[in-house]
C-alpha cells in the first residue's frame, strides 16, 4: 500500500470522514483517493471554479487490511458486482435486471473485513462501458479490455474507521484548472476513441456476453472468466 495518497476536490479536505462521501458511489460511502498525483490534479477539475489536490499519508503504527480488486485474486465480474451493488444502473430490459441480480449474487465479494479497497475508477466512460455489457452490447472480453484503455486510473477507497484514523492530512495544493482541465478532457477523449475501436472491432460477436453468464450459470471460479 502506498504511503502517500491524493484526493482531488474543489475544496481543501483536511479532515476526511466516511459520511462526507456520496452514498451511491463505486465502492459505497467513504473517501476516494489515488496514488497518482497527476490524476488527482485532473480529477479536481470539475465545474467548480476552484480546484485542490489534498495530500495524505498513513500513520505507520496502524496495520491496515487492503483488498485489491484489480489483483490476481479477483476477476472483472467481482469489480462489476461491487459497482452494481452500489451505483444506480439503468437496465434497458427486464432480462438485464435479472442478469444484474445474478452477477451480484454470484460474484459480489465480501469486503466488510477490509480497511481499504483498490480498484478501477468508474468515471462516466467506465460506467457507460459496464452498462453496455449489462445490456448486451459488448462482451466481457471487450469490457475487460476497455478497463485498461486511456489510463483513466485506479482509486483507493478508505472505508473503515481504523483507516480514517490512520489517514493523516499533510498539505493541499492549488490546481491550475487552465492546465489540468484540458489534460483531463484529452485523456477522456482518447479513452472514448479507443473504446470505439474495441466496440466495433473484428471480434464484436465473439466472447462471453452478460446473457451467457446467466444462462450458463457461471460461478466465480469459472476459468472462462479468469
Amino acid at each position: 500500500m502506498e504511503d502517500i495518497l491524493f484526493h482531488g476536490s474543489d475544496k481543501i479536505v483536511d479532515n476526511p470522514v466516511k459520511s462526507g462521501g456520496k452514498v451511491h458511489n463505486d465502492f459505497g460511502q467513504g473517501f476516494y483517493c489515488t496514488p497518482d498525483i497527476q490524476l488527482a490534479r485532473e480529477w479536481s477539475c470539475t465545474e467548480a471554479p476552484s480546484a485542490f489536490v489534498n495530500h495524505y499519508s498513513f500513520e505507520p503504527s496502524y496495520s491496515l487490511k487492503v483488498c485489491n480488486l484489480s489483483g490476481k485474486d479477483f476477476n472483472i465480474l467481482n469489480w462489476l458486482a461491487v459497482l452494481m451493488a452500489n451505483r444506480v444502473f439503468e437496465t434497458s430490459q427486464s432480462t438485464s435486471a435479472v442478469i444484474k441480480r445474478y452477477i451480484i449474487e454470484e460474484f459480489l465479494p465480501d469486503l466488510t473485513g477490509f480497511d481499504i479497497i483498490r480498484g478501477y475508477r468508474a468515471d462516466d466512460s467506465y460506467f457507460q462501458y459496464t452498462s453496455l455489457f449489462l445490456n448486451g452490447t459488448i462482451s466481457l472480453e471487450q469490457l475487460n479490455e476497455a478497463m485498461h484503455i486511456g489510463n483513466l486510473g485506479e482509486q483507493v477507497f478508505i472505508q473503515s474507521e481504523k483507516a480514517f484514523e490512520a489517514l493523516v492530512f499533510t498539505s493541499a495544493e492549488v490546481v491550475d484548472r487552465s492546465v489540468y482541465l484540458p489534460q483531463r478532457l484529452v485523456r477522456e477523449r482518447k479513452a472514448r476513441e479507443a473504446f470505439q475501436r474495441i466496440k466495433h472491432g473484428p471480434s464484436v460477436l465473439d466472447g462471453i456476453f452478460a446473457i451467457d453468464v446467466y444462462r450458463n450459470k457461471m460461478k466465480n471460479d469459472d476459468l472462462r472468466i479468469r
